[in-house]
């Protein structure tokens, strides 16, 4: 099986009037179809420059970024990518399902199937009551249902995710996260997430990538193992092997501080 994602040998730099900053050293790595990654490292190494990188809004200086063998950024691939941000960026004045619709909107695609996906997809996540509401009637947890659904809509081959739950109170993360598991597992969509949260990497990652501080390099791939059935993000925290696979990136990050 040929990879989804190849990321070969990325390095990246800040240029201001200030001088000239090493943001991304040497990255290499690849990404499976149906596979899911996660990013950690350090605050500010350059997590969240590598997703924005992947996706080409940021222009590498060094090393290639291959989508099914194709240069990331060119039209072929380049709507093929969905990027779900820290926050959910719905529309106050838009309902929630005009806000849902909205990226099928901006590249003229609302059509019948489209739209029959989307109300799908709102029945099956739980939000199919609240299609007239605002944003501001949602939980937390609801809107970024909606957020993911929005993007979801858009039939990506490839979702970045960076923290999307960072904004969520403890209790309300661990659900939405297991919520998101589930939809991305039953929707086969292969993603990459950054998180600052071990155990968020582990529990929902089929392998977690960490990075050492600025410039940001590979420290170490994780294959994550847990040995259970029937994997949840939730269900993943109770299994045996969770604490060892803790224990092994909390040294991995601290020894890289």
């Amino acid at each position: 099986m040929k990879p989804l994602l190849e990321v070969r040998d990325v390095s990246l730099s800040y240029h201001t009037l200030q001088g000239e900053t090493a943001a991304l050293s040497h990255i290499s790595f690849t990404l499976m179809p149906g596979e899911f990654l996660a990013i950690v490292g350090p605050s500010g190494c350059g997590k969240s420059t590598l997703l924005n990188s992947i996706c080409a809004l940021f222009e590498i200086e060094e090393g290639s970024i291959l989508m099914d063998g194709s240069p990331i950024g060119t039209q072929s691939n380049s709507s093929r990518i969905g990027y779900m941000l820290q926050k959910d960026h719905l529309l106050e004045w838009r309902s929630v399902y005009k806000n849902v619709l909205l990226g099928l909107e901006i590249r003229k695609e609302v059509t019948p199937e489209k739209k029959a996906l989307v109300d799908e997809m709102l029945a099956t996540y739980g939000l199919d009551k609240f299609k007239n509401a605002r944003p501001s009637q949602l939980s937390g947890g609801m809107r970024q249902r909606a957020a993911l659904i929005r993007t979801l809509a858009l039939k990506p081959d490839l979702l970045l995710l960076d923290e999307p739950f960072s904004a969520l109170d403890y209790q309300t993360r661990l659900n939405v996260s297991d919520d998101i598991g589930k939809i991305l597992k039953k929707e086969h969509k292969p993603a990459i997430l950054v998180t600052h949260d071990i155990s968020e990497a582990i529990s929902m990652a089929d392998r977690v990538i960490i990075l050492s501080k600025r410039p940001a390099a590979i420290v170490r791939i994780v294959p994550i193992d847990l040995g259970i059935k029937e994997r949840t993000p939730l269900a993943s925290r109770n299994a045996p092997e969770f604490k060892s696979y803790f224990n092994l990136i909390w040294k991995e990050l601290n020894k890289n501080a």
